[in-house]
């Protein structure tokens, strides 16, 4: 069978610093017989997904013949080479990225700690995520880079599907009390901020509010009311602290108080202090 060896590649382009996560370059390459690429190091991730053919993959001391629905990373400084097969070399797509929260996606991707494979097998979402991000480039709209930036994303939720279900599921919490609890303590967390209900939250959640909210008290000695209001003070004193530009009502707004009255109120009953007197001793001792 003749193959006709193709090569594209196609860079961001828009000019910007690297950010939590940035998309530098995609490709597509239809390989020759025996092709191969180093062993060479880059500075950045490089995630090459196979639509056909095989060949052999070496990085540091992990090797594994690949094939067609594989998909395998190359992180940042680590010794990599790859190798298409003499008889049925293999077509790809590749995206190469970075940022500062680069590795901890690839690490929720399932790509992490020394399992730099994923087998998608027949889902055509990995390819056509990384043929989206290269012809959002080719495209060189002004927003390219976000663009490309988002299929990624989608692109290693894909993958995350697939490596949780081949890999055990985590043990779960030593009761289904203990996990709605951690479930309501995350809701809170996230939307200290934004005017969130006790109500809403239970109805969020599929559960009545009492019940709840007992649940809640048994095992933490708090209600969800009480927590939140703790959690809402404790990010407006982070935020008198490290904002000094920030008025008292500004800082009440930002963590989900109304009334910037009640937020002092609230701040003195937890703290000891006014937030303008908690203030004022940050600025002359560095109080935390």
């Amino acid at each position: 069978m003749s193959i006709t060896p193709t090569y594209r590649v196609v860079s961001n382009p828009v000019s910007v610093e690297a950010g939590q996560l940035t998309v530098l370059f995609a490709g597509e390459s239809q390989t020759k017989p025996g092709h191969r690429v180093g062993p060479k190091v880059a500075d950045y991730f490089l995630l090459h997904h196979v639509t056909s053919g095989c060949g052999i993959f070496r990085l540091e001391d992990f090797e594994a013949r690949l094939g067609a629905g594989d998909t395998f990373l190359i992180p940042p400084n680590q010794l990599a080479s790859y190798v298409s097969d003499e008889e049925d070399p293999w077509q790809y797509r590749w995206v190469a990225f970075t940022g500062a929260s680069a590795a901890a996606m690839v690490e929720s991707a399932g790509l992490g700690s020394g399992r730099p494979v994923v087998s998608t097998g027949a889902s055509g979402e990995p390819a056509e995520r990384c043929r989206t991000i290269y012809e959002t480039f080719l495209a060189r709209n002004r927003s390219a880079s976000l663009e490309a930036a988002g299929h990624l994303l989608l692109l290693l939720a894909s993958l995350q599907e697939r490596t949780e279900e081949e890999v055990p599921a985590p043990l779960r919490p030593s009761s289904h009390s203990e996990e709605l609890v951690g479930q309501i303590i995350d809701y809170l967390s996230a939307q200290y901020a934004e005017p969130v209900t006790i109500e809403g939250m239970a109805e969020a959640l599929g559960y009545n509010r009492a019940y709840l909210s007992r649940l809640f008290k048994a095992r933490t000695g708090l209600s969800p009311a009480t927590f939140l209001t703790r959690h809402r003070v404790d990010r407006g004193r982070r935020l008198l602290r490290e904002r000094p530009e920030l008025t008292i009502e500004q800082v009440a707004s930002s963590v989900g108080f109304q009334d910037p009255l009640y937020f002092s109120k609230q701040f003195k009953r937890w703290h000891g202090q006014s937030p303008t007197d908690y203030r004022a001793a940050v600025a002359r001792f560095g109080q935390s």
